[in-house]
């Protein structure tokens, strides 16, 4: 078999991938080979524990890119050749003339002792996985999640809400460290604590406990010994790389693939896109150990675009690394980089940081506290990070404010910025978040 376009990979950025090359080079054969029959929806993962109904309603469905033309194939891929240009999987040895890498990522399992007691569970993108493991975490009375970033958060809130006894345990000092500072983790974690969560930050599981070979217990460094009936990993993910490398494609600081800017890798006829991809920060230009959805969609419309030809310019620089999510009552969201970052990175900086309600008059029953905290460079006001805590308004705040960063827009730009308001829908003209935040800054800018 020979075709233009080969895709390894059939999640988001490789759906993606295929989806693009078939429309912006519809004279191409494209082809998309992974061993899942299903895919799910990445963010949705968490989900499938409480809100949705079940798993299959967080399927990503294909229908619409077979419509378009794109073919695929479910196998696994054994070896890549890139000197002769052919992928040989279980059954087939097929050709190609462009190649993709969109080979995701897989939970990080740690060396902890106990880790091979059955009931330690972790969070794949794996259809057949999670159905299997749904009904036993659905009989546990007590769990433990292990790793506070987003999906260790989500997948609490979620079981708390199913009425099971939860502990969510954190090695940094605060949830979602890598989003937020600790003053807006601090919203996060009282109101994840308001709602019967259980919360260990700054505490490392040193050993899970069984006894006949099924979890009982986790015990924490600072002594404190958690029963368990269920132990869940959330402890970040790692690039699937393993093919690439076996091909000779150069590999980036965090073993996931080098790519340039329209993500062709170190091979010609090459390239790569999401989680198994490398990336750079915004601002720092350092290697990130970012893994996003909404990235790897965006590095899949790249590399499709582009694949026989520069046709999309990337102009922006890195990845501003965009978060949001939900939880029972509370709307979070982060874009750039945090006030401990920028300290870190030896940016000096300015903070902006304003709270109001985000329904005027502040009587309209479906109000929320919105707290806006913008980093700003020192000299120019330029801004490098902002973080939200809201309602659900917060994920389009964000995503706005994620545009002003990548715009290089200053504290003076926000407070000129015009926008709309309207009483059942955002602040106050006179009290919005995001403009006052930025005011104190802009006002030491012009005014000294």
């Amino acid at each position: 078999m020979k075709y233009d376009v080969v895709i390894i990979g059939g999640s988001a950025a490789g759906l993606i991938a295929g989806k693009t090359a078939k429309l912006s080079h519809p004279g191409k054969s494209v082809l998309i080979i992974r061993k899942e029959e299903i895919s799910l929806v990445p963010c949705g993962i968490p989900y499938i524990f409480s809100t949705l109904n079940s798993i299959d309603d967080n399927k990503m469905g294909i229908d619409p890119l077979k419509k378009l033309g794109v073919e695929f194939l479910i196998e696994e891929v054994k070896k890549v050749d890139v000197e002769d240009k052919k992928i040989l999987t279980e059954k087939n040895e097929i050709k190609y003339d462009k190649l993709v890498f969109a080979t995701g990522s897989t939970p990080f399992v740690p060396s902890v002792e106990g880790i091979e007691n059955e009931g330690v569970y972790i969070i794949p993108k794996d259809y057949d996985y999670l159905k299997k493991i749904m009904e036993p975490i659905s009989k546990a009375a007590n769990i433990v999640v292990i790793g506070a970033g987003f999906i260790g958060v989500e997948m609490s809130d979620e079981l708390r809400q199913e009425g099971k006894n939860v502990t969510l345990v954190e090695a940094m000092n605060s949830v979602l460290p890598l989003a937020f500072d600790e003053d807006i983790s601090e919203i996060v974690s009282t109101q994840l604590v308001s709602k019967g969560l259980k919360i260990s930050t700054g505490s490392k599981v040193v050993r899970i406990v069984g006894k006949n070979g099924h979890v009982t217990s986790v015990e924490l460094d600072n002594g404190d010994i958690l029963k368990a009936d269920a132990v869940i990993l959330s402890i970040g993910y790692r690039p699937n790389t393993e093919l690439a490398v076996q091909a000779g494609i150069f590999m980036g600081r965090y073993n996931a693939i080098w790519t340039d800017e329209y993500q062709r890798t170190s091979t010609t006829d090459v390239f790569a896109a999401g989680d198994c991809a490398e990336h750079k920060d915004f601002f720092t230009r350092k290697a990130t150990k970012l893994m996003l959805a909404s990235t790897a969609t965006f590095d899949a419309r790249v590399a499709g675009m582009n694949l026989f030809g520069i046709r999309l310019i990337k102009q922006n620089k890195g990845n501003i690394s965009i978060f949001s999510s939900a939880i029972d009552g509370l709307a979070i969201g982060a874009a750039g980089i945090t006030e401990k970052t920028a300290r870190n990175e030896g940016f000096e900086i300015k903070i902006g940081k304003f709270t109001a309600t985000d329904r005027h008059p502040g009587t309209i029953p479906d109000k929320s506290a919105q707290t806006v905290k913008l980093v700003f460079s020192k000299s120019e006001g330029v801004l490098l990070g902002a973080q939200v805590a809201t309602g659900k308004s917060a994920g389009e705040l964000i995503n706005i404010l994620g545009l002003a960063i990548q715009q290089g827009m200053t504290a003076v730009d926000l407070v000129t910025v015009q926008f709309g308001t309207h009483p059942l829908l955002t602040a106050a003209p006179t009290m919005y978040p995001a403009i006052v935040a930025a005011e104190s800054v802009a006002r030491e800018i012009c005014c000294g």
